[in-house]
């Protein structure tokens, strides 16, 4: 990698560094200064199986800075419809709450399940047009409790 008029080279991190937390640890005492002391990231990841253990959706999330962050919930074709993405979705929040969350927040596609997370109380606040080809990406929010 090239070298910056200081003499210091930036570099691909190795995997040793990425797992030492090192720099997300410097970012947070950083943060402390403003916002004082809060907890570390923690993941909400939950199944949803069918009688034979085959997974038929799921939501993967994490709570930080006291927001419920959802990056994924999805629903199997054939169970949607049934009331499994909204009991994911519930069952996120509450353990969210219970990790010290106060608002949820996510990114969806116009495709994908905008009407669904204003059902369940979601807001848009912003988009990008044209995220992906013509489709807008949505950001949505929610006030948790």
């Amino acid at each position: 990698m090239p070298e910056h008029g200081s003499g210091l080279r930036i570099a691909q991190a190795t995997d040793e560094e990425v797992h030492s937390g090192y720099v997300g640890r410097q970012l947070r005492e950083f943060n402390y200064g403003f916002v004082g002391e809060y907890p570390e990231t923690q993941p909400v990841r939950l199944n949803a199986r069918d009688a034979d253990g085959q997974v038929m959706g799921g939501v993967r999330a994490y709570v930080f800075l006291y927001w419920l962050h959802i990056d994924v919930l999805w629903v199997e074709e054939s169970a949607r419809g049934q009331g499994l993405g909204s009991q994911l979705l519930s069952q996120a929040e509450a353990r969210a709450v219970e990790l010290g969350a106060r608002n949820a927040k996510l990114e969806t596609f116009e495709w994908q399940a905008r009407g669904f997370y204003l059902k369940h109380g979601y807001e848009e606040f912003a988009r990008i047009d044209r995220y992906a080809g013509d489709f807008y990406l949505a950001f949505m929010k929610k006030r948790l409790g």
